[in-house]
């Protein structure tokens, strides 16, 4: 493959080639997968393809949360038993992967009593054996949305700024860490950039709580109020609280509790891709945990915003909840992949409309990308070149031009401007072939030139597929194999190519 760049670059350590580890958020399963998964599937895979097309060698990891009260009171408004509640609806998620045609390299379940319990186990033993673990009375606000406690502070009129509930009045015995004791750590980790949060909104956000004081966390419930989890190690009175259970996730599957290979060659992360509603969790809690058990802390934390339908959050009252499954049936994989990494900004909240959906897929796909391709390879199959030619200089220094921003904005995992970078040069052979005119270059009998303008657009078509590998990987499949070239060519630029023409990529929509 080519010779890739290496920009300055935004994230922490982004630009070393070797190993590369990179997750999602774990999915919470008290509900079907929304749109808003999709979309942190989608740039996580983007960045898991980009690195495995650098020569990289990548672990994604993805899955789901299946711990905790709110999953079973969801089971029981179904009236289905909880183990049967969250085995259907984890099948939804690990399906919503699949369709959407994420390369994940493992699935984790939290339910998983072989492969995810004993890591829990070992890091629990570990945080007590550091005296970070301790029992007490507590009495506070619980939001069974978060699945935490919360400070008066953080609420809105009285109610969850985020699940527009008001919290219960709890009062029990728990577990608790000492989440005090790394407050001050924590901030100068985080202040230096040694564990680094994007954008600099959410770094700024978490500073300012840690500046209002840090307290410890539960990390139990009674197990006569919830059994449904983890039992506290020696103690099954207690059950482990949901997030000190889910965080443990990252190394579970690496094989954290049996000092695993995977483990030892994986950790710490490189990047764990979250939304704005569990920064708290993954900026302070996890990061704590790491440091208590003797861990390193992951490189880089990206948190993205929300999805609303028409300017509106979504909700089954409002009845304008985007499913995932629906989108990809009715445009495919690729387009809906195109719309949420083009369209919704990568770390502000973004909007989803069927409208804006087939305007951008009409223009950008239709109209752009697949009408290029159409029309390229249907001036290709009138003639086969007979000489040796090479790409001109000045159309090889646009698509040199093109990598480097396009590694430069995914190096900062800024994937809208990565996929403006893809359209300008999808753009610029548009233009190309207006100017030239290939098929007057024909009639005129002028076949060298026809030839080199030919090998110019089809090579640059090849790039615009190595370009869109990452975002989507179908399409760009479908374009090698329509210019008869593999995806693997040691030399991109002197390739042999056999047109293949098929039917168009995208078809156009009816308005």
């Amino acid at each position: 493959m080519r010779n890739f760049f290496r920009p300055k670059v935004e994230l922490k350590n982004f630009d070393k080639m070797g190993k590369f580890y990179i997750t999602t958020s774990i999915a919470y399963v008290n509900a079907l997968p929304h749109i808003g998964y999709a979309l942190e599937l989608a740039q996580a895979d983007v960045l898991a393809r980009w690195k495995r097309l650098k020569g990289d060698d990548v672990f994604f990891l993805t899955g789901t949360d299946e711990h905790g009260r709110k999953i079973v009171e969801a089971a029981e408004k179904v009236e289905k038993p909880v183990e049967q509640f969250v085995d259907e609806t984890a099948a939804k998620f690990k399906e919503l992967a699949g369709v959407l045609n994420i390369s994940n390299d493992d699935f984790v379940r939290t339910t998983d009593q072989k492969r995810h319990w004993p890591a829990v186990e070992k890091m629990w033993r570990k945080l007590l054996s550091k005296g970070d673990i301790y029992k007490a009375n507590y009495k506070g606000l619980y939001c069974v949305g978060h699945e935490a406690f919360m400070k008066p502070s953080e609420l809105k009129d009285g109610k969850c700024p985020i699940h527009f509930k008001e919290p219960e009045t709890i009062e029990e015995e728990n577990y608790f860490f000492r989440l005090s004791r790394y407050a001050n750590e924590l901030e100068s980790i985080i202040r230096t950039e040694e564990f680094k949060i994007v954008p600099a909104g959410r770094k700024n956000e978490i500073l300012s709580f840690i500046a209002e004081g840090v307290e410890d966390v539960s990390f139990s419930r009674p197990s006569k109020d919830l059994s449904w989890g983890i039992p506290v190690p020696d103690d099954p009175t207690h059950t482990i609280y949901v997030w000190s259970d889910a965080l443990v996730n990252y190394i579970s599957l690496l094989g954290y509790a049996e000092d695993g290979e995977n483990f030892k060659k994986y950790w710490p992360a490189d990047v764990h891709i979250i939304g704005k509603d569990i920064l708290r969790f993954h900026a302070l809690i996890w990061p704590a945990m790491l440091l208590s058990a003797g861990l390193p802390l992951p490189k880089n934390l990206f948190v993205h915003g929300f999805i609303t339908s028409g300017g509106q959050k979504m909700s089954k009252t409002l009845g304008n909840v985007i499913d995932p499954f629906e989108v990809i049936k009715k445009y495919g994989a690729d387009a809906a992949r195109y719309y949420l990494l083009r369209e919704i900004p990568p770390t502000e909240d973004g909007d989803f409309t069927f409208e804006k959906f087939e305007e951008r897929y009409n223009a950008d796909l239709a109209n752009g990308l697949g009408n290029l391709v159409a029309r390229v390879l249907t001036l290709a199959e009138k003639r086969t070149a007979k000489k040796e030619l090479k790409i001109s200089a000045d159309v090889r220094e646009i698509i040199d031009r093109a990598w480097e921003n396009y590694e430069k904005h995914l190096a900062e995992m800024k994937f809208n401007e990565a996929l403006e970078t893809i359209r300008r040069l999808i753009g610029f052979c548009d233009e190309y072939v207006d100017k030239e005119k290939p098929w007057e270059l024909l009639k005129q009998g002028k076949e060298k030139e026809f030839d080199q303008a030919m090998l110019n657009l089809l090579t640059s078509l090849s790039h615009i597929a190595w370009l869109l590998e990452p975002f989507m990987p179908q399409t760009a499949d479908k374009i090698f194999e329509q210019l008869g070239i593999e995806k693997t060519a040691k030399d991109e630029w002197n390739n042999k190519f056999v047109i293949k023409k098929q039917a168009s990529l995208f078809p156009r929509l009816p308005k």
